[in-house]
């Protein structure tokens, strides 16, 4: 019983009839709304030497590009006339507009409050401009009727991580910031666009791939009137939007007049049907193009960790036992890393009857409180170091490409023996103990597995929702996370949490600790005098990111299938756990479910520390037909509990929305 995959909302159907056509400006209306000389042969050459030769790829960063009050206009307008959406997903967090390729259709009342907006959005796209960008940039004739573009509004908090911006037809990316003209905007509130760099290596096979660093190489800063474009190159054109950043004081937000990151940020097309320069097949060329260069050279060879699978049983693979059961001597070695308490057989009998009605349970206080306190001390030391060198420990390796996830990582074998990662990585986790007690847990039989221990700094790292293909297994996730912060259980002493684990015991149901939704601790349904309490408390903090999330996939194809905040609509999450320590989450993962760690920012508590584990199991025989005839979506054999419609206070649930990958 998996995590099954959900269809998402389907989006609403645009009921818009006619547009206007686009309004053609002559050269001498389009360079008034620039600033005085853009056009000068000498200032064009000056700006095409300067894109050849800067890296890591080439760019152009042109400052004062638009007529000062043309653009202040612009800036007045949005503020008073355009609303933005909220939107959040495993890639960003932003505040944004509709797509102003749509102004055309807006009714004349409408369209009267946006004068000035128009008109800018016509000189970009006026053959004028386009010819200039194409100059700079080396990349041919530019599409005027295909406009592309949007108000991008990024306040603490917000951000846009690592990606290349190929999708169709795009050429040239670019940003023209509506920052605060009165303001500076300086570079420590971040906010910055920042590019990596791009290695090229030589695969197994001989063919060279493409792949980026972990970290970026060039910021460029926000600033008033300041456009900042490059080519759209497949495989090359990485970049992100830093972070903004809180302030210290709600004083200190005021008089960086809020640190509001606003830019109109677009694309400029391949010529269109009936456009000077159109190609027939062009577009088809370009996208074919585009996943060859992706795939060239198999570049997922350099990901980083490399899977360490180990096979149970057979060969120079892990010992197997035929029976699930213990024998002294197992639990003597079970005793010195695990509470007591979840070697009971009443406990393991209540949380495989959890498991198997749920496909996912939460245990806290998993491990000995002598080896879990080694743990902390470990941890904390390693964040004190960190903080006081700016560095991080050599041993742990980053995780690559940055398109994908970035976090530090730790392996079976690259600890040293004196160390509790050993312990945990090295002796505990891959024992055949473990493991018949992981089978006992989940009524399953373990084929293989594979550990790592994670390290997500904040205001840096996180992963990327990524779907899982084939049978269903077991992902276990073991939070170490020492601080406290995270919107899970913050506060709760070792009493509260005894009495969860004698709830464990005696109900033969492993509730874990209580329901999460949204953030909120629930127990049977209800919150104590103090938990209402210190959620008043929450409301008002930041949100600091850093959950583990497991979501529907996208069924239909859409491109940001993991959009899941943007509404109120609990329809597509199926699993959500914070940042906590000491405690353990199994889920049964099925095909298709998608799985992220949410982006970590500078205001948490501190770093995300956890082992993750998959652990591939062996099919049971003739299940699957039964439980089809038996019934859709109810009952202990079916997907229903955790697709977010049958048991609504188990998970956190957002809706999906429809959007697009913008700086």
């Amino acid at each position: 019983m998996p995590i099954s995959t959900k269809r998402k909302a389907e989006a609403p159907v645009d009921k818009k009839s006619t547009k206007r056509v686009k309004k053609v400006i002559s050269p001498e209306v389009a360079k008034q709304h620039f600033r005085k000389g853009l056009f000068d042969s000498s200032v064009l050459n000056a700006y095409t030497s300067e894109y050849a030769e800067s890296e890591p790829y080439k760019h152009a960063v042109i400052h004062s590009l638009v007529d000062d009050a043309l653009l202040r206009s612009v800036r007045n307008e949005i503020r008073e006339n355009v609303s933005f959406t909220p939107k959040e997903t495993d890639i960003y967090k932003i505040h944004q507009s509709g797509d102003l390729a749509n102004l055309d259709g807006l009714e004349d009342e409408a369209l009267a409050k946006l004068p000035s907006m128009l008109a800018l959005r016509d000189a970009l796209y006026s053959e004028s401009f386009r010819n200039y960008v194409s100059h700079i940039t080396g990349c041919g004739p530019l599409s005027g009727r295909k406009t592309d573009m949007a108000i991008n509004v990024y306040t603490p908090g917000c951000y846009l991580l690592c990606h290349d911006d190929v999708i169709g037809s795009r050429k040239v990316s670019y940003i023209l910031y509506l920052t605060d003209p009165d303001i500076p905007w300086q570079s420590e509130w971040g906010g910055a666009l920042r590019l990596f760099p791009v290695s090229e290596k030589t695969g197994a096979d001989g063919e060279v791939a493409k792949t980026p660093g972990p970290d970026p190489v060039k910021v460029i800063p926000p600033a008033w009137n300041q456009l900042s474009f490059f080519a759209v190159q497949p495989g090359e054109s990485f970049h992100d939007v830093e972070e903004v950043y809180h302030a210290s004081s709600p004083e200190e937000l005021e008089r960086n007049g809020g640190r509001v990151r606003m830019a109109i940020s677009g694309w400029f097309h391949i010529p269109q049907p009936g456009e000077d320069g159109f190609v027939q097949g062009a577009e088809e060329a370009q996208l074919k193009n585009s996943g060859l260069m992706q795939l060239q050279g198999n570049p997922d060879q350099h990901d980083r960790p490399v899977p360490k699978p180990v096979t149970v049983g057979g060969g120079d693979s892990q010992e197997s036992r035929s029976s699930q059961e213990f024998n002294e001597s197992d639990l003597e070695f079970l005793l010195q890393y695990l509470a007591p308490s979840y070697l009971t057989p009443d406990t393991l009998t209540g949380i495989a009857e959890h498991f198997d009605e749920n496909s996912s349970i939460t245990l806290p206080s998993i491990l000995k409180a002598s080896f879990a306190e080694r743990l902390r001390k470990d941890i904390e030391e390693r964040e004190k170091e960190a903080a006081a060198s700016k560095g991080d420990a050599v041993d742990w390796q980053v995780a690559r490409p940055p398109h994908k996830h970035r976090f530090l990582y730790l392996q079976q074998g690259d600890s040293p023996k004196d160390s509790p990662w050993y312990e945990l990585l090295d002796v505990l986790l891959p024992s055949m103990q473990f493991r018949t007690w992981l089978e006992m847990a989940t009524s399953t039989t373990v084929s293989s597995f594979d550990l790592t221990a994670r390290r997500f700094r904040h205001g840096k790292d996180y992963t990327l929702a990524t779907g899982h293909e084939g049978e269903a297994r077991l992902e276990l996730n073991l939070g170490l996370t020492p601080t406290q912060g995270w919107g899970d259980n913050d506060g709760e002493d070792e009493e509260e949490e005894e009495e969860e684990e004698e709830e464990v015991k005696g109900k033969g149901k492993a509730k874990a600790n209580g329901k999460e939704k949204n953030g909120k601790t629930e127990k049977n349904g209800k919150k104590t005098k103090e938990e209402e309490e210190k959620v008043e408390r929450e409301e008002d903090d930041v949100e600091v990111g850093g959950h583990e999330v497991y979501m529907a996939g996208d069924d239909d194809g859409n491109d940001d299938a993991a959009i899941y905040r943007s509404s109120n609509d609990d329809d597509n999450i199926l699993f959500f756990q914070a940042a906590t320590w000491n405690k353990m989450t199994i889920v049964l993962r099925d095909s298709g479910t998608l799985r992220f760690v949410k982006y970590i920012n500078r205001k948490a508590p501190g770093d995300r520390w956890d082992v993750s584990a998959t652990f591939e199991i062996e099919e049971e025989e003739g299940n699957d037909d039964d439980d089809a005839e038996e019934g859709d979506a109810a009952g202990p054999s079916s997907t229903a509990p955790l697709d977010g419609s049958s048991d609504e206070e188990e998970f956190n649930g957002f809706s999906s929305s429809e959007d697009s990958d913008s700086d």
